[in-house]
């Protein structure tokens, strides 16, 4: 078989969304591609366990989540047991990969390298793995031996996976894969327009991420108090609830809202906005940054999302408010300092990466890197 897979797992909206600027890129490099959710190739409540349950714990208790990723980062642990549990409830994924073995495989989450690796060495098959680390950081359920490619995000965390034992010349710093659509230019005003919005005031873009989790309806009230002209503009993502709630609130209450749902136009809203307000996912934050747009960080989840924030912070790139009766004000002094502004977006030219996915299509493929990315 010439396709090449990519394979994602549907815990929180990320993984997917690489997954597809991926299989986007490769085709754009003439190959043929294939984007596969493995979670709806394992049984239903495995899948609850990988899926639902994360969801549910963003929500009820991140704090525990943390722990959770904190207590499994012990690099080489726990693999055997994580191995025993995946290959019991991933019988559809085998089966399909034996059936029609890929000429290459990208994973942007460790449940289908696991078994692909656990393939190649049980029934010799020859599929060149790449694995893409969607977060800033490289926690130890991402590592594995004999991975042909590893693509990661920062500088920092290849240096981290080679002193874990992975081979240097296997490691490459691409950045986080988002879609094609993030890199091409749009000028903010003809975005705001084609949009509906008003085209002379700053636009605050509150992203609720693709399940629309955590305290977004506190958030966009906070964010309405700005000092001075502003409209805000809130993705509510698949939370149909989410939305119906926003779309209640006072007209009056605020600077202007526009309430919008599940939306395939992320790279059109971000292209009109002035500010990022939400979390700080990998995937969100890096598309965030490839349109240019300074990170306000509302508590993110304790765990990969306190390290990515760690490394924005670190990079100057975004603010952090820990305190949601303090997010109005700390965004009003932001943007009433349009030097310290200035600067921040400086440092997200410098860091953003848009053309990370056809950077990881190019290396896989054996083919030059695209001029320009």
């Amino acid at each position: 078989m010439d396709e090449i897979l990519v394979l994602s797992a549907a815990a929180g909206a990320g993984h997917v969304s690489a997954a597809e600027a991926l299989t986007e890129a490769l085709r754009s490099c003439g190959a043929q591609a294939h984007h596969e959710e493995v979670l709806r190739l394992t049984n239903p409540i495995f899948k609850r366990l990988y899926a639902d349950l994360y969801l549910e714990l963003v929500n009820k208790q991140p704090e525990l989540l943390g722990w959770m990723y904190d207590a499994l980062d012990r690099p080489w642990r726990f693999q055997k047991r994580r191995l025993a549990l995946d290959r019991l409830n991933a019988g559809p994924l085998k089966r399909l990969l034996r059936k029609s073995p890929p000429r290459l495989a990208l994973c942007t989450h460790f449940l289908p390298a696991e078994i692909l690796l656990h393939l190649r060495r049980k029934d010799g098959l020859r599929i060149p793995l790449g694995i893409v680390v969607t977060d800033l950081d490289a926690h130890a359920l991402w590592l594995y031996r004999d991975v042909d490619w590893y693509f990661v995000a920062r500088e920092e965390t290849r240096v981290h996976l080679a002193r874990l034992g992975i081979p240097e010349e296997t490691i490459h710093v691409t950045g986080i894969p988002v879609h094609p659509a993030f890199a091409a230019p749009r000028p903010r005003r003809e975005a705001r327009l084609a949009l509906g919005l008003d085209p002379e005031l700053t636009t605050i873009l509150v992203v609720a991420g693709g399940f629309g989790v955590g305290p977004v309806e506190a958030i966009v009230r906070q964010v309405r108090a700005v000092e001075g002209p502003a409209q805000v503009v809130a993705i509510c993502g698949k939370n149909a609830r989410l939305e119906a709630r926003l779309r209640a609130l006072p007209a009056g209450d605020g600077a202007p809202l526009r309430v919008v749902g599940f939306t395939r136009e992320m790279a059109e809203w971000m292209a009109a906005a002035d500010l990022f307000v939400g979390k700080a996912g990998g995937l969100s934050s890096s598309e965030a940054l490839a349109r240019g747009l300074v990170l306000v960080i509302v508590n993110p989840i304790p765990g990969q999302e306190e390290r990515n924030a760690d490394h924005f912070l670190e990079e100057g790139v975004a603010i952090r408010c820990n305190t949601l009766a303090t997010l109005s004000w700390k965004v009003s002094a932001l943007l009433n300092d349009p030097p310290r502004l200035a600067r921040m977006r400086d440092q997200v030219r410098r860091i953003a990466q848009p053309g990370a996915a056809a950077r990881i299509a190019a290396i896989a493929l054996g083919a030059p890197s695209p001029a320009g990315v």
